[in-house]
């Protein structure tokens, strides 16, 4: 079983930068691909950014592509998200969510292909 916290979010100025990070605990969590995903009231949730487990590869949304950085540091079981340029479409409830299948090499972009949820942080640009 895994574990996910979120963490940094927060009201930000359009134009702003925040970091989101997501602490994972059980006993493989650096073993799993990482995604975040966000939604607001009026919308599903929708994909933001994942990176394999490994760290090699990393995949975005084409909307925030440029401007979101997802990291990982499986030392600290932790994973990034870097927001540069924050924009009020970007104004959601971020979640981190742990792959399916753990020590696969892959970017899973659906919610299906995820098993673990966090509780989810808020973001709030102003414009």
């Amino acid at each position: 079983q895994v574990q996910l916290v979120e963490s940094g979010g927060g009201l930000v100025q359009a134009g702003g930068s925040l970091r989101l990070s997501c602490a994972a605990s059980g006993r493989t969590a650096s073993s799993y691909a990482m995604g975040w995903f966000r939604q607001t009231p009026d919308k599903e949730r929708e994909f933001v950014a994942v990176i394999s487990w490994s760290g090699s590869t990393t995949y975005y949304a084409d909307s925030v592509k440029g401007r979101f950085t997802i990291s990982r540091d499986n030392a600290k079981n932790t994973v990034y998200l870097q927001m540069n340029s924050l924009k009020p479409e970007d104004t959601a409830v971020y979640y981190c969510a742990a792959a399916q299948t753990p020590y696969r090499e892959y970017t899973p972009r659906t919610q299906p292909e995820y098993a673990h949820w966090g509780q989810g942080t808020q973001v709030t640009v102003s414009s």
